[in-house]
């Protein structure tokens, strides 16, 4: 079945919360026939707001709580069975957060060391005498989630998908590290050896540094990966598929030196991504996962992607090099792809075409149908028109936004993740076009709410 989208991150409704305008959303959604809703991860994030630097693999933002939404007397027998269901990651989560206000948000890793290195007395009675804001860090996840299956359910009423992201990294400064030391290359003081990022690449000349610590892998194999089990359960639990991101990151990862400044000084560290997918295979028969294999990207990368039978994905803004054999190149999209015009690290794609010169304007033009209106349209129809399954358009790109309305620049902290729009910026002939354009491409959702 052929299916088209869009890539919207909910911090990117007109509101940044989960309220009204989702269902609005989802409403818009069903009229125009797409079927499914791509998101970044849904995680509580850093003072950056980064969805891919997040205080827990678990817990979804605070910051996505509409205000009218509050915990009563009656969901207190629902919010105890939650916190049963859910105490491998809650109590840790809550604990962490409540630990990291009362030090003034000092990371955990500058916690006195009692705390730092998990003193369980000490931990019992700071539980004791901060009791009252420990729970109401769960009640506050636990009206999130209730919040999130509602939504899940509404769209899958109406026959649309939610398309979640895993990163394939975690923060240092997290729940995930604090909670599960021995599961990450520390030294004795508890600091990373080696740090997450990438060499140079297209986004960033100088690479990234990402600066998440590394895997110890050899000690997740000991219990089958059970840590990434539960990671992956609570994700296909909030979504019907996952993007794993960075999944090149599954056959090896680049590993920077903790005290090298960006991605330059690195060397790529083999993982056993293999082993990983075959646990995750037995959890979830269907491997509803999305491999991200953007990047420097090996044969060993494609072929494990395809043993597993994942889609990987094209993104048509890189396909206009040229090179005959870019899998991003308009047409060479096969059936177990997902297209995309951009992503939420490219810049939108009337941005993206206005920063070309004019010899490469007219170069991608040529390529591109000229009987569908002007920038983004040609793009967006491309997308469309491909042999991929699936095709995702950014909101941006459907709403012909420019760079101003970019959502993240890779390499760069400030100005990023605050973009939202407008039910003003969405014109009324727009859910028509779309409809058109979808029966056309045969990806029209077809599934009636009523």
């Amino acid at each position: 079945m052929r299916k088209a989208g869009v890539l919207l991150h909910p911090t990117s409704l007109p509101s940044g919360v989960l309220d009204q305008h989702t269902e609005r959303f989802l409403d818009w959604m069903e009229q125009c026939g797409l079927s499914v809703w791509q998101m970044l991860p849904l995680a509580p994030p850093h003072a950056d707001r980064s969805p891919y630097q997040a205080y827990s693999s678990h817990g979804i933002d605070p910051a996505l709580l509409p205000a009218d939404i509050t915990f009563t007397p009656e969901d207190t027998p629902a919010f105890k069975e939650f916190k049963r269901t859910h105490a491998k990651w809650l109590d840790s989560y809550s604990m962490f957060v409540a630990l990291r206000t009362h030090f003034k948000d000092r990371p955990w890793y500058e916690w006195p060391a009692e705390f730092k290195y998990h003193d369980e007395a000490a931990l019992k009675q700071f539980a004791a005498e901060h009791h009252p804001h420990i729970e109401h860090l769960q009640q506050v996840q636990f009206l999130l989630w209730r919040r999130w299956e509602e939504i899940h359910s509404d769209a899958k009423r109406r026959g649309i998908e939610l398309l979640g992201d895993i990163p394939i990294a975690v923060a240092y400064d997290s729940a995930n590290v604090w909670a599960n030391q021995q599961l990450f290359k520390l030294d004795a003081d508890l600091k990373p050896t080696v740090v997450a990022g990438v060499p140079p690449d297209y986004f960033c000349a100088e690479g990234q540094r990402w600066g998440n610590p590394h895997y110890n892998w050899d000690v997740m194999q000991q219990d089958n990966f059970a840590w990434w089990r539960r990671r992956i359960a609570t994700a296909l639990h909030l979504f019907d598929r996952v993007r794993i991101d960075h999944f090149r990151g599954l056959v090896a990862l680049w590993e920077i030196p903790a005290d090298s400044e960006d991605g330059r000084q690195g060397e790529w560290v083999e993982t056993p991504g293999r082993e990983l997918l075959q646990a995750l295979q037995e959890d979830f028969p269907s491997m509803p996962f999305i491999a991200e294999d953007l990047g420097i990207i090996t044969p060993e990368v494609t072929a494990l992607r395809d043993e597993f039978g994942l889609p990987g994905i094209a993104v048509l803004q890189f396909g206009f090099d040229g090179n005959s054999d870019n899998p991003h190149r308009i047409g060479n999209q096969g059936p177990n792809t997902v297209v995309y015009t951009g992503t939420h690290d490219n810049d939108t794609t009337l941005g993206w075409f206005k920063s070309l010169d004019a010899a490469m304007q007219t170069r991608v033009l040529q390529k591109l149908r000229a009987d569908v209106g002007p920038m983004p349209w040609p793009l967006i129809v491309a997308a469309l028109e491909s042999q991929a399954r699936t095709a995702v358009v950014p909101m941006q790109d459907w709403l012909e936004l420019d760079t101003r309305s970019r959502t993240n620049t890779p390499g760069t902290t400030e100005g990023n993740w605050g973009w939202r729009f407008t039910w003003s910026q969405v014109p009324d002939a727009l859910q028509h076009k779309i409809s058109v354009l979808l029966h056309s491409s045969e990806r029209a959702n077809n599934t009636s709410s009523n």
